[in-house]
């Protein structure tokens, strides 16, 4: 979402043929303010001028904290060819934006494929030891959607395509357009998973699923608490909602979420 107030930003990412233009928009904390700054990660094709990241961005200007918010290459007014996106080159985005505007204390709060990549987060920036995350909002999570919910279920046409054509696509019902899943994405999720021992994110967790969601079910939330044993873990699991839980009732419950982990926990410099 362009405005006057806070225009779009540009870094570069990438060396030579693989360097792409990340666009983000960054609201400074109001002078004076402490308090972490609300890093959001959007899902899978989609990008930061949805509801939920404009609301984030509202609630930030509220509330005096500063609000990062980007689009993935291939997403949105990013530049980058999307069929060459993978978890780990989303990734690298990422902390890229995180490296150019050196954030000390984040909460970060990732939405379907965003949480995954929230949770990757978490484990590379406690090598790099730059910024921390101090709490993690995650809506609909999609932690390993490629191993654990798409390659189970690839029919056998699908995986001739990815085989013959290194992709498949599938309709979309966010989009006119098809979702693409290259083999690149496939193969990277597998060496990105987090679901195969304990996560440890030193943070709260705050997790809001959709009941009726039909794209990440609420199994896979269920599935995701095992492994977070060690951290304090809220699901918030709403009966009627769906993936996007993006209906006036939904963005609430995720600002809550939000207002919760931003002011309890000790002040800190953004």
């Amino acid at each position: 979402m362009q405005n006057s107030e806070n225009p779009v930003q540009y870094i570069t990412v990438g060396n030579d043929d693989d360097a792409r233009n990340i666009g983000m928009i960054v609201r400074p904390a109001k002078a004076g303010a402490t308090g972490p700054t609300l890093l959001w990660l959007g899902g899978y094709r989609s990008d930061m001028s949805g509801t939920k990241a404009v609301e984030l961005d509202r609630f930030a200007s509220e509330h005096g904290l500063a609000c990062i918010r980007f689009d993935y290459s291939g997403h949105g007014v990013s530049g980058g060819d999307f069929t060459k996106g993978t978890i780990s080159r989303w990734l690298d985005e990422t902390l890229a934006v995180i490296a150019d505007q050196k954030p000390q204390s984040i909460i970060a709060i990732g939405s379907s494929m965003g949480g995954w990549i929230a949770l990757r987060l978490v484990q590379e920036l406690k090598k790099l030891k730059t910024a921390t995350i101090d709490g993690l909002v995650l809506i609909a999570p999609a932690p390993d959607f490629t191993a654990e919910l798409i390659e189970p279920n690839l029919s056998d046409a699908e995986k001739a395509s990815l085989a013959e054509r290194g992709y498949f696509e599938e309709p979309s019902e966010y989009s006119p357009e098809p979702n693409i899943f290259t083999r690149a994405l496939i193969e990277d999720g597998r060496e990105n998973r987090v679901l195969k021992g304990m996560i440890e994110t030193g943070c709260p967790v705050h997790i809001l699923q959709g009941g009726q969601d039909p794209d990440v079910p609420y199994t896979h939330a269920l599935r995701l608490m095992q492994f977070l044993p060690a951290d304090d873990v809220v699901l918030t699991m709403i009966q009627d909602g769906d993936h996007r839980l993006s209906r006036p009732q939904d963005i609430e419950r995720m600002l809550q979420a939000v207002k919760d982990m931003a002011f309890s926990a000790k002040p800190q410099r953004s």
